[in-house]
């Protein structure tokens, strides 16, 4: 009986820089790209973090794009709808957004007719913050859109990482 000689060639062992050879040292391969050894963001969770976010806002971006609503921007009407009268310092401080850069963008919002600022019947220095109609429009328009936006995350990530990763994040 004659042994029959494989035509494939023996296996090599993989190169350093090759997609097998950074697979096994843990670098991540993305949908059949050539594999990029990421060093040590391997072991960074900002990196990550960072990573995702970039993919969350895309999405959020691409998902509001009828109402014409940035992430910032969606955050600022949500929060007023939430909270008709709200100082323009509370949502300032609750969003984290720098008061310049408030202004800025409640003016623009203004601009659109989405909301508006009167004067506080408690404190004469400082503004309500409320929603025009046009604002609790566009509002409503765009808690559907952000709706399919979760749904997507939660298709991403699967139910119980999508769970999980809100829960840890809300403490910050």
């Amino acid at each position: 009986m004659s042994e029959r000689k494989s035509t494939r060639p023996a296996a090599r062992p993989a190169k350093a820089g090759t997609a097998a050879a950074l697979r096994r040292k843990g670098a991540t391969v993305r949908r059949g790209k050539p594999a990029v050894d990421l060093g040590i963001l391997e072991d960074r969770l900002g990196y990550f973090i960072r990573r995702a976010q970039i993919w969350v806002f895309q999405d959020f971006i691409r998902g509001l794009a009828s109402v014409d609503l940035s992430p910032a921007q969606f955050s600022v009407v949500a929060v007023i709808g939430a909270n008709p009268g709200l100082s323009q310092s509370a949502l300032s401080e609750t969003l984290g957004i720098e008061r310049a850069r408030l202004a800025r963008m409640l003016h623009e919002l203004g601009d659109r007719g989405l909301t508006q600022r009167l004067p506080s019947p408690k404190d004469a220095r400082s503004h309500e913050l409320h929603l025009t109609a046009e604002g609790q429009k566009t509002l409503a328009r765009a808690r559907t859109l952000s709706e399919e936006h979760e749904q997507r995350l939660t298709k991403k990530f699967g139910g119980e990482r999508y769970k999980a990763i809100k829960t840890i994040l809300r403490e910050f």
